[in-house]
């Protein structure tokens, strides 16, 4: 079970993956980096200029091994997808509750319910943390508005409604998210959400981390057979996982946010660790990546209290979950989607 903590990354330009039997063997200028059993791995992200022999990539799509591709920067560029999984009885009754109003309403509160909830724990906890009078007021204060804004949730009649509250929400959890920096303010200040570049070091960190969870979530919602394609929250864009984005918006906070304020605030990340494009986009440098993709893959096996199961697991394995309990809803077998709350 935990084999599917186990993601690859592979950052070095020039580098290059080969299929060797039942490994998958690493070279740069064709001389061997490293080579680890295929058994091990759950999935495949490479960055930028990184080639992988069409051999790997027939073998990952018959496996049902997600492999990745992103550019040197992080953003998303494409995914190798096998088969299929799962039943086309599962996609359908998936596409039926799209097109019914009321239960894809129900589905996307939950999802918002539980990321506003996990939010609020996020700025609780800052609150908490916080070193000065100021911080310890706004990011109260923020959480009382998320506080707020979920008691909003069971009156919204539509989806318009829904995205609403969600969209204040996020504008105030961001608005005060500089708040949590307690290391290092001059290098890490940040003024609300910026993206497409990020515009700022804190942002550039938020988005990686976010292109990685993506990845994940996709990966776990084919495991069970729903197509991530089809969401309930985000509308539907023609090459847009609107269900993959619907399930990162339970992890955000807990997964990705929480990381990016411990490698600031433990100074495992410098100001120096961060470039600036032209343009004034800033990017993650390559040591930075590889300081986030480690912290990435241990925060992945830290364990914590899934409510739902009433027991403990690694949280890398929660999307996993939730993909498989949103498709028992999908099934009719659960009455609601219960989402993964923090504690």
């Amino acid at each position: 079970m935990r084999e599917l903590l186990n993601t690859l990354y592979v950052q070095t330009q020039g580098a290059v993956l080969h299929l060797d039997h039942d490994a998958v063997k690493i070279t740069v200028d064709q001389e061997l980096r490293l080579r680890l059993p295929l058994m091990r791995l759950s999935g495949i992200v490479v960055f930028g200029r990184v080639t992988v022999t069409p051999y790997l990539i027939q073998r990952c799509a018959e496996d049902g091994r997600h492999l990745v591709w992103l550019t040197h920067n992080g953003r998303f560029v494409a995914r190798v997808e096998g088969k299929a999984r799962g039943n086309v009885l599962l996609r359908r009754s998936q596409h039926l509750a799209l097109s019914d109003k009321k239960r894809a309403l129900s589905i996307a509160r939950q999802i918002v319910a539980a990321k506003l909830q996990n939010s609020r724990q996020v700025l609780l906890r800052g609150a908490r943390e916080a070193s000065g009078e100021a911080a310890r007021s706004a990011l109260g204060e923020a959480a009382a508005s998320l506080a707020s804004a979920i008691t909003q949730l069971p009156a919204c009649r539509s989806l318009d409604e829904l995205r609403g509250v969600e969209g204040d929400a996020a504008r105030s959890y961001f608005g005060v998210f500089g708040y949590h920096v307690r290391a290092d303010q001059a290098s890490f200040t940040m003024e609300g959400r910026t993206r497409r570049p990020p515009r700022d070091r804190v942002n550039a960190l938020l988005s990686f981390l976010y292109a990685l969870l993506r990845a994940e979530c996709s990966a776990a919602l084919e495991s069970v057979g729903l197509d991530p394609q089809v969401g309930f929250l985000h509308a539907l864009r023609p090459g847009r996982p609107a269900l993959a984005l619907d399930l990162m918006e339970e992890f955000r906070p807990i997964i990705a946010d929480r990381l990016a304020l411990t490698l600031i605030n433990r100074r495992q990340l410098q100001g120096d660790d961060f470039v600036e494009l032209p343009g004034g986009a800033i990017h993650l440098s390559d040591a930075g990546r590889r300081t986030v993709l480690e912290a990435y893959q241990k925060r992945k096996e830290e364990e914590v209290s899934h409510r739902a199961l009433d027991q403990k697991i690694p949280i890398g394995l929660a999307p996993y979950i939730q993909a498989r309990l949103l498709a028992r809803h999908l099934r009719g077998d659960l009455d609601d989607y219960p989402p993964f709350l923090s504690r």
